[in-house]
């Protein structure tokens, strides 16, 4: 069971959702055709990865936020481990997105 320090400083879904469709956006304004986001990275930027010794993370939802995504237009699964909530899932989204 999570302290209540932790609980109000794990980073939950919607922050991974947020800063994913940040990055999404800052892509499009570029020109780009595609972003890949790495679970790990995505992570780290909203906070909480990795954690302290004794900490917990939030990479389940961070994987999930980014497997949401995918339903929304042209994705594929660069890497993954067999557990699909690791750090090193990385996802190739095809820009632009359906609004």
């Amino acid at each position: 069971m999570l302290s209540a320090k932790e609980e109000r400083t794990l980073p939950n879904v919607d922050d991974f959702r947020n800063e994913l469709a940040a990055q999404i956006d800052r892509a499009t304004k570029q020109g780009r055709s595609h972003i890949e986001v790495n679970a790990g990275e995505l992570h780290r930027k909203v906070g909480g990865y990795p954690p302290k010794i004794g900490d917990s993370h939030s990479m389940p939802s961070c994987c999930g936020a980014m497997r949401d995504e995918m339903v929304r237009g042209r994705a594929e699964i660069v890497h993954q481990t067999d557990s699909g909530n690791a750090p090193s899932l990385t996802i190739r989204y095809e820009i632009p997105r359906p609004i």
